[in-house]
């Protein structure tokens, strides 16, 4: 089975003191996969959200990038499944790029906390929410 694909907020709130952080951290301890999409999502939220610098958001996706198992390029094909996904199951075209790269990876789970909790894609992809059991 191939690694989980990790969602964005995953990787914001492994730099963070949130107390979705512990979850996050373990997450990154574990085989997981990345796309390009999620690499850019968090330098925008790194940059505007958390304060970070271009040096520290430099650093900070060559550490998740040399922690990922993979990194999922998003090429002519992921943007076309992408599309599809987007008008099937009405994601945002940013969250259905996301899931075409897990697809594309063969991936069998997704970890987000943005998108539908045990959403099933395609009969082979699901979605889970990490943080479900957390109080907030």
């Amino acid at each position: 089975m191939t690694a989980p694909l990790l969602d964005t907020n995953i990787l914001v709130y492994s730099f963070t003191d949130d107390p979705r952080s512990a979850v996050a951290q373990v997450l990154l301890s574990e085989p997981f996969i990345l796309s390009v999409q999620a690499l850019n999502e968090f330098a925008n939220v790194a940059r505007r959200k958390l304060g970070m610098n271009w040096v520290e958001i430099r650093l900070a996706i060559g550490d998740l990038s040399v922690l990922a198992a993979a990194i999922v390029p998003i090429d002519k094909e992921c943007n076309l499944l992408a599309l599809d996904l987007a008008a099937r199951y009405n994601f945002s075209v940013f969250d259905a790029l996301m899931i075409a790269s897990a697809l594309q990876a063969g991936s069998e789970q997704c970890f987000s906390e943005d998108m539908q909790h045990g959403l099933i894609v395609d009969g082979r992809l699901a979605i889970f929410n990490p943080f479900l059991n957390l109080e907030r």
